[in-house]
């Protein structure tokens, strides 16, 4: 059971002064039997917060900073204890588990929109790769899961690339090298070709060592549901299947509805982004130590 605390910067810096609409934050996770939320606290300019969950169940802090500024700053202090499903001990007898997937009636009536893609599929390229995917019929569908996870971790160069949105999978297919965001969003529209439900799950990446990718940053992965076992964390920027790094944040249907950081600015200012994410292993029996200028969520 591995404790994290995480620090989460972020500050848009702008050109000129600008006035404030509302900000919508996604940084603080549910607590849940995965994931054990110790201590939450923001640090955020002067202005109104107000808490709120969206229509995925995500926690939101909605956040009106009231003055004007040529800076918004926020950072995220979180403490949290993590109790991943070791894949290993995963059993699956249930016959709908294998290749074709097929989910229950009432599972698929709430699963449909995480089935349907969001994406065309129209590139050739893309074609092609998605059929090289495919296994035999009854494949065990954890098994194939696994496989594809692995398959763009070893086919696919990892880069970092500061400009904001996603690439589509016929983009990452054609470039063969994206970001975490990319490989998730690649493998979250590809599995959903082959009648599986998935979502985009956002936030941090604990980095024991130099071989994980996308540290130092927000993260992104790919959750797939599977009969008897449920939302289950694939990250195909890694490799990794319901691992204790993965702190998830947030998940929705679509990249675009999981950032971490989004609002309004009234002004013609230019601005640049920075983002700083910490995330550390400590001991469980250590004090927690909020910043003094931290508003508790």
């Amino acid at each position: 059971m591995p404790r994290l605390r995480i620090r989460h910067e972020t500050t848009y810096s702008y050109s000129e002064p600008v006035r404030f609409g509302d900000w919508r934050l996604l940084m603080r996770p549910l607590d849940t039997h995965a994931t054990r939320l110790i201590e939450a606290s923001l640090e955020t300019p002067p202005g109104s917060l107000k808490w709120a969950y969206d229509a995925y169940g995500n926690c939101v802090c909605h956040l009106t900073p009231t003055a004007m500024s040529n800076q918004l700053s926020v950072v995220n202090h979180l403490l949290v204890d993590r109790y991943p499903s070791p894949i290993t001990d995963i059993s699956v007898d249930n016959p709908r588990s294998r290749m074709p997937i097929a989910y229950g009636m009432a599972d698929r009536v709430i699963l449909a929109p995480f089935i349907a893609p969001a994406t065309d599929d129209h590139d050739s390229q893309y074609v092609d790769w998605l059929h090289g995917q495919a296994g035999p019929n009854d494949e065990p569908a954890l098994e194939f899961l696994k496989r594809i996870n692995s398959a763009i971790h070893a086919d696919f160069q990892y880069g970092v690339r500061e400009a904001p949105g996603v690439q589509s999978p016929a983009e990452t297919i054609a470039f063969m090298s994206g970001t975490c965001r990319d490989f998730a969003w690649l493998m979250i529209e590809s599995v959903r070709r082959m009648g599986f439900a998935a979502r985009f799950a956002t936030g941090y990446l604990h980095s024991p060592g130099q071989t994980i990718r996308g540290a130092g940053a927000t993260h992104a992965w790919c959750e797939v549901f599977l009969p008897d076992i449920g939302w289950t964390e694939f990250d195909p920027t890694n490799a990794l299947v319901e691992s204790a790094s993965l702190i998830r944040v947030a998940a929705a249907r679509t990249s675009e509805e999981a950032h971490p950081m989004d609002g309004a600015i009234f002004g013609n200012a230019s601005s640049q982004l920075h983002v700083a994410v910490d995330v550390d292993l400590i001991d469980p029996e250590a004090p927690w130590e909020a910043p003094l200028s931290a508003v508790a969520g």
